[in-house]
């Protein structure tokens, strides 16, 4: 590889990302609009609303960010920690190193966004991800001489798809970031639209790859927080469920803008898929408005077992239970007869609290929600 400049910061032009921004124009205008729309729409949410709302996407992104990179975490853990944090009712269930890490960072993004971005900062981030491992220091910059390499396929013979800086050179590489991101934040001499910074955001700072691990999440992290800041308050929009969703398509994205420093395809991928995100929180929002409407409609008409199922289906959220709520799942969560739960089930079709759909053993049920 000696001579040879394949990488995006092996180029004369690095860091200096050139990108059309006519064809970022209309994404842009339109994340602006709808964020007034979904702003407009949280202020209807009761305060139990909007605190299932923080809750929900809060742990949705802290899960997928999770999973994007291969970490599989325990969805109730991180529920409870993020609303032990903010002193929401929980359980007292102990917490493991990684799901407490992850929570205690996305409670920071929410409570936080305004704080400077500095190196203190960015290595305690790292520090919260690392919580719990034994095989590599948290809140460090990587070190040594060989070189970071994102590889797959066979040991013998594997692809390289990127190549990261040295690591003696990340000192002045991490110096340079932190003042292209406050140059360009809403108060800096640089400024730049919403989702061009938080796009060139992310693919810089996983371009310079300074951890050994977390480098993913905490871009990610990243982008959120740039998004926050230009908007003024937390984002709260699903970017990595979005991502996470076409998981292939953004590793190839990634892969095929870490050659050049022309990013418009990035920043046109990147921002379409911010805009699906929101799309997804404006989901989250939509479906607690009507599940509040759902329940009042309910009161004095169900018993306390159909109460229970309801109330356990809505914390499903919009995608609801996976196949739909079968008579099975009704006599786990409620432990009654099977014909009680039959007539149960009826009577809350007759309510207009489910939809029915399948015969026989196929019998599925979901709330009677419109989900957009």
């Amino acid at each position: 590889m000696a001579g040879l400049k394949l990488w995006n910061w092996q180029k004369d032009d690095w860091p200096d990302f050139r990108f059309d921004s006519g064809k970022l124009a209309a994404l842009e205008e339109r994340f602006l609009q709808e964020s007034g729309v979904y702003s407009g729409s949280v202020k209807h949410l009761e305060n139990d609303g909007k605190d299932l709302l923080i809750v929900e996407l809060m742990s949705e992104e802290a899960l997928k960010t999770s999973e994007i990179e291969g970490e599989i975490l325990n969805r109730e853990s991180v529920q409870s920690s993020i609303r032990r944090q903010f002193g929401f009712p929980t359980d007292h269930r102990r917490v493991p190193p990684a799901e407490q890490g992850i929570s205690e960072l996305m409670v920071e993004l929410y409570r936080d966004f305004q704080m400077p971005l500095d190196e203190t900062r960015l290595l305690h981030w790292h520090a919260l991800l690392m919580n719990g491992r034994r095989d590599l220091v948290g809140g460090a910059y990587r070190s040594g001489s060989d070189p970071m390499q994102v590889v797959s396929g066979p040991l013998d013979s594997p692809k390289v798809h990127f190549e990261a800086p040295p690591s003696s050179s990340l000192p002045d590489e991490m110096h340079r970031f932190f003042e292209w991101y406050r140059g360009t934040g809403p108060e800096g001499a640089e400024r730049l639209p919403m989702l061009t910074r938080a796009g060139i955001c992310h693919l810089y700072f996983v371009s310079i790859h300074p951890f050994e691990d977390g480098n993913g999440r905490i871009a990610r992290a990243l982008s959120e927080k740039s998004l926050a800041e230009g908007l003024g308050k937390p984002a709260l929009i699903a970017l990595s469920a979005a991502i996470h969703r076409n998981r292939k398509t953004y590793y190839e994205m990634l892969e095929r803008s870490n050659k050049r420093n022309e990013i418009t395809e990035w920043l046109v991928y990147f921002a379409e898929t911010v805009l699906g995100a929101q799309a997804e929180s404006q989901r989250w929002v939509d479906f607690l408005i009507e599940k509040t409407r759902l329940i009042d409609r309910l009161r004095g008409k169900w018993n306390e077992r159909q109460e229970k199922v309801i109330l356990r289906m809505a914390r499903e959220g919009p995608s609801g239970f996976k196949g739909g709520l079968s008579a099975e799942n009704y006599l786990a969560i409620t432990g009654t007869s099977r014909a009680t739960a039959t007539r149960d089930l009826q009577d809350l079709v007759e309510m207009g609290a489910l939809v029915r759909t399948g015969r026989l053993k196929g019998t599925r049920y979901r709330l009677a929600i419109h989900r957009g």
